[in-house]
Formats: C-alpha cells, sequence, structure tokens
C-alpha cells in the first residue's frame, strides 16, 4: 500500500531541492513562478497534512486548488484531488492519476505535443495501466523531457514562441518530479533518473 505520508514528504523535499531550476525554466517560457508555486504549495499542504483531518493528497488538492496561483496551481489541485478520492475508495493511484489527466484535460484543454504538463502525465498513466508505478515514473520523465523539442500551443508559454524550445516545460517537470518522488518512495533503491537529470 501507498504511504501517502511519505510520498507528500518525498514530493515536497523534491520540489524544494528543484526550485531553483524550475524558477529557471519558468523564466524562459513564462512568468517565473512555478518554482516558488510548487514549493510553497508543497510546504504549504505539509502543514495542512499535520494540523489533522485531512489525507496527504486530501491536503494536496485543498491548497493547489485553493491557494496555489499561475495556471498550474489549480490543475495540479484536480489532479490531487482525484488521486485523494482514488485512494480513499480503493480504485488505488493509477485510477486517480487517469481521472486527473481527465479533469485537467477537460478544464484545461491541453493534449499531447502542446507541451504542457500532459505531455509528462498522459504517458505516466498510460505506462501506470499495463506496469509498475516506476514504469510511470520512466514515462513521465521521458514526456518531460520531450517538451524541450516542442513549441507551445497552450498557456504563457504559448506567448514566448521559439524562445521556450530546447528546455523542458516547467510543469511537465513537476509532474515527473511527482512520480519520480512517489516511485522511489514506494521502492527504494530502485534505479531512477531524477527528472531533472540530463
Amino acid at each position: 500500500m501507498l504511504d501517502q505520508e511519505a510520498v507528500l514528504r518525498s514530493y515536497a523535499q523534491a520540489a524544494d531541492e528543484a526550485h531553483a531550476a524550475l524558477t529557471e525554466l519558468d523564466q524562459r517560457s513564462g512568468d517565473g513562478d512555478f518554482g516558488d508555486n510548487l514549493r510553497g504549495g508543497l510546504r504549504d499542504a505539509v502543514a495542512r497534512f499535520e494540523e489533522g483531518g485531512v489525507s496527504p493528497f486530501g491536503a494536496l488538492g485543498e491548497v493547489f486548488l485553493d491557494e496555489v496561483g499561475g495556471t498550474s496551481g489549480p490543475l495540479l489541485g484536480l489532479l490531487f484531488t482525484e488521486i485523494a478520492l482514488a485512494l480513499d475508495d480503493g480504485r488505488g493511484l493509477g485510477a486517480g492519476a487517469r481521472a486527473g489527466l481527465e479533469a485537467i484535460q477537460r478544464v484545461g484543454e491541453a493534449r499531447v505535443g502542446d507541451r504542457t504538463m500532459v505531455d509528462a502525465l498522459a504517458p505516466a498513466v498510460d505506462a501506470f495501466a499495463t506496469g509498475s508505478l516506476t514504469e510511470a515514473a520512466r514515462a513521465a520523465k521521458a514526456g518531460a523531457d520531450g517538451t524541450a523539442a516542442l513549441r507551445a500551443r497552450m498557456g504563457r508559454a504559448s506567448y514566448v514562441g521559439e524562445r521556450a524550445k530546447g528546455e523542458p516545460d516547467p510543469g511537465a517537470v513537476g509532474i515527473a518530479l511527482f512520480f519520480w518522488a512517489a516511485a522511489t518512495t514506494a521502492h527504494p533503491g530502485t534505479a531512477l533518473d531524477h527528472p531533472l537529470a540530463a
């Protein structure tokens, strides 16, 4: 069974360590706030969970939906809320991630190839459906890496044209960080490249 608290704390630590890199990536394609938003949201989610009365993923969903700004905050909130619901009713992380992907696409209308978080989330969901969490994490990293070659068609990055190309989309990297944190927590010792590794 997935240790939700351990995943939350691992993801929060990963976001803290990746803050500078995520900020730099977002400065090339957006307004540079993604690192702050992800780190701050995760810190607040840990605090919300520690206050009691809510599950780790429930805290993530609440904080990102209600308190985290930017384009990505509410979308991540949808993802984490769907994961929390799926874990609560026994459907599991993979089912929750798929429901989260569907919710994000309903609201944001992004598709694979648009250079958004969907480019990491969709392949992770597909890999998880037929394989393991570790395979999902590898698929998320590959999807995030692939955004470096894409021209953005959605979100703030779509306004900067070619300037954003050559580096991965920060939102996609943030999704890959989540799956990396979950997989390394669930399967310690498994060889798994960090999402920001070349």
